[in-house]
């Protein structure tokens, strides 16, 4: 479901992305020959995947778009560095201040607030994308990953050419650079950032707006305290300042990435919880669920598919398993009172897709995985929710002894052979914007 204006926005990413390269070159050619930009290139290139690689992770339970996460790079490469760049230039044109004045005080104040303003844009205008701590902590340390990487080649090209008055230039001069930058401490500007991100992520079910802009400002000064705590140890105190910082900073990168495993693990347990009472309900066999949630499982599950399905079945079975994903977080948001835009909505039509999908899913013999007893949401005093006592798709079945194979829409054989010739490449024929297949017509779930 894009909203209004998704084309021009995309088409606006991918032209700052080329401007982007356009200026990561140029950066790239200040350090003077063809040597020094390629390795000033080549080390800012290497810690990305790994960087990346860590992110992604991060983002397995339920992946936010991929022009989102792209955007967030763009973003912290080529808009915060452009807004930081003229801001600070101004400042120093203005003011008579020192290197050290303006690398403590003016670079956070600047720098931060340009790359946390993508979290603010990306919150007002598509406020689903971020519903939590592991989704501001994703886009809040992509961002700051793509202003890091353009800072790098800056810093490596300068280098190399002994703009720094230590004496020392060339190669080794940008390989101590990138030993210090690259290896020592790659997670800097992701972690300032990540302050922010972890304020909108803990804001995002505030309903006050003046408690959530509180929030918001902690966390955005949060960013500015680390950000100028860092410069500020090296600026002031050198070396030992440089030690002091980096232990500082290093505490903090490992209680937040214990925070960011914790959040992940908690968000898992409850996309679990939201199946568990989905299959409670009857929209899905309990037997699903280690395919839908487990991570291993998934893989496991398209592999399988695969092998007695073919390309059209894994395909089916990887949609089928975004859409479960995707479905179960709005209901689960729905039931706990906290819900996204049209979420009831957004159920009924993600149920009606998987309705679509599941002929041509084929998934492996079921594992152990107790059914479903009582509801996981509890229903409130005093107060009904939008599927208390009803469903979309029919009465809650009691538990049985055993289920038909693979399907909860009727027994069907255990390998179908797939269908010839999908009509697109993620979906199955017969399913993209057509009806179900013919069977007993459900009434609309409840608003």
């Amino acid at each position: 479901m894009w909203q209004r204006g998704h084309t021009v926005l995309v088409v606006l990413l991918f032209i700052t992305a080329a401007i982007g390269v356009v200026g990561v070159c140029f950066f790239a050619i200040t350090s003077g020959d063809a040597a020094g930009s390629g390795l000033s290139l080549l080390y800012a290139v290497l810690p990305l995947p790994a960087m990346l690689g860590c992110f992604f992770w991060l983002d397995r339970y339920e992946p936010e778009p991929w022009h989102y996460k792209l955007a967030a790079v763009v973003w912290g490469g080529v808009v915060s560095v452009a807004i930081a760049l003229v801001a600070q230039i101004l400042i120093s044109e203005t003011f008579d201040l020192s290197d050290e004045a303006l690398a403590t005080f003016i670079a956070p104040v600047t720098e931060e607030p340009a790359k946390c303003l993508f979290l603010v844009l990306t919150f007002l205008r598509m406020r689903r994308v971020i519903d939590g701590l592991v989704d501001g902590l994703v886009l809040a340390g992509l961002v700051g990953l793509g202003f890091a990487f353009v800072e790098n080649v800056v810093y490596y090209a300068g280098a190399y050419v002994g703009i720094d008055e230590t004496g020392v230039d060339g190669p080794a001069a940008t390989t101590v650079t990138f030993v210090l930058r690259g290896i020592m401490s790659p997670f800097a500007h992701p972690m300032f950032t990540a302050a922010f991100g972890i304020a909108v992520g803990l804001s995002v079910h505030q309903r006050s707006k003046a408690l959530r802009g509180l929030i918001w400002g902690v966390g955005l000064f949060g960013s500015m305290l680390l950000h100028g705590i860092w410069n500020g140890g090296v600026s002031y105190l050198g070396g030992t300042g440089f030690l002091l910082a980096y232990g500082f900073t290093g505490l903090l990168l490992a209680g937040t990435i214990v925070l960011a495993v914790l959040a992940r693990r908690d968000q898992g347990r409850y996309l679990v919880r939201a199946l568990t009472d989905i299959a409670r309900r009857g929209w899905l066999v309990a037997d699903e669920i280690p395919y839908i949630a487990s991570l291993a499982y998934r893989r496991k599950a398209v592999k399988h598919a695969k092998l007695h399905g073919g390309k059209t079945s894994a395909k089916a079975t990887k949609r089928y398993q975004r859409d479960a994903i995707t479905m179960a977080f709005l209901y689960a948001g729905v039931m706990d009172r906290q819900p996204k835009p049209q979420a009831p909505q957004r159920v009924d039509a993600f149920l009606a897709e998987m309705r679509v999908l599941r002929p041509y899913v084929v998934l492996p013999p079921p594992l152990r995985f107790s059914y479903a007893g009582a509801s996981a949401y509890g229903g409130p005093p005093g107060g009904a929710r939008p599927y208390a006592g009803g469903t979309p798709y029919g009465a809650s079945p009691q538990a049985p002894s055993a289920y038909p194979p693979n399907t909860p829409y009727g027994a069907r054989p255990r390998y179908p052979a797939p269908p010839a010739g999908p009509s697109s490449p993620d979906i199955p024929p017969h399913a993209p914007r057509q009806q179900p297949p013919p069977g007993p017509r459900s009434p609309e779930p409840r608003g």
